[in-house]
């Protein structure tokens, strides 16, 4: 008897330490969720064609009511809202195609992307991707901006010409290009300073986090503040449409 009352207690022990371990172990997986897929966007034949037969004209009639934002010719009057003017109409098309995922999100953006059509995305990117970036009359731009002091051009034109190699940094025109466009990839040439920081500033909270790969948040995340801040004033000066080894201070 008394051994069948020590092989019942023991029994219940057992029961009840592989109750705590699994409560555990449950208790470990909710503290890490799952990886979050950045998009759902991936080249394939098919999407770079469906970015690529938008219609310009009927984009422009769309973009009309992108205009009390972006402003008239694709040129913000505010520095925190994005230039859209001779952006590469893949790069657009993929932001867009975030926002209607809402893999990207915006309280503004997010409703005004879900109001889209596949083929009225495909005609408004059309539209912005063939805006000229000269001076017109009809914009109400404020770009380019203030040009940055000496030591911050100098610390910009460092990382966009070579990035950090000590700290894995890669260079900007890597991927940005060497005047600070290329097909595929958000245009930097002609944008405003305070949007570029704010999003640099995002990828590195990964408050933002659509970049495939994370390429920006992994290289945003690794500048300094002070090193962000300098990349954006560069941008947002108009420097970015020459090599950066140009405007390097002498």
């Amino acid at each position: 008897m008394q051994r069948a009352r020590c092989r019942s207690a023991s029994l219940i022990v057992v029961t009840l330490v592989a109750i705590v371990v699994a409560g555990s172990l449950l208790l470990l997986a909710s503290n890490n969720p799952p990886d979050r897929i950045p998009s759902y966007v991936a080249w394939t034949p098919e999407t770079i064609a469906a970015a690529s037969r938008g219609d310009a004209f009927r984009g422009m009639l769309l973009a009309k009511r992108c205009d009390h934002c972006h402003g008239a010719e694709g040129f913000s009057a505010e520095a925190y809202i994005p230039n859209l003017v001779g952006i590469d109409k893949l790069a657009i098309w993929k932001q867009l195609e975030d926002f209607r995922s809402h893999k990207r999100l915006s309280r503004a953006m997010g409703p005004i992307a879900d109001s889209l059509s596949p083929r009225d995305v495909s005609d408004v990117v059309a539209y912005y991707a063939k805006l000229p970036a000269f001076a017109d009359p009809q914009d109400n731009r404020i770009f380019p901006q203030a040009q940055p002091d000496s030591t911050h051009a100098a610390t910009a034109s460092r990382l966009i010409s070579f990035g950090d190699g000590v700290r894995g940094i890669p260079s900007c025109q890597a991927c940005h290009g060497p005047v600070a466009y290329r097909p595929g990839v958000p245009s930097l040439a002609t944008q405003n300073a305070v949007y570029v920081l704010n999003q640099l500033e995002a990828f590195a909270s990964q408050s933002r986090a659509n970049d495939i790969n994370m390429p920006m948040r992994t290289i945003a995340g690794l500048l300094t503040e002070d090193e962000r801040r300098a990349l954006a004033e560069y941008y947002g000066a108009g420097l970015g449409l020459e090599p950066a080894s140009l405007t390097a201070p002498k």
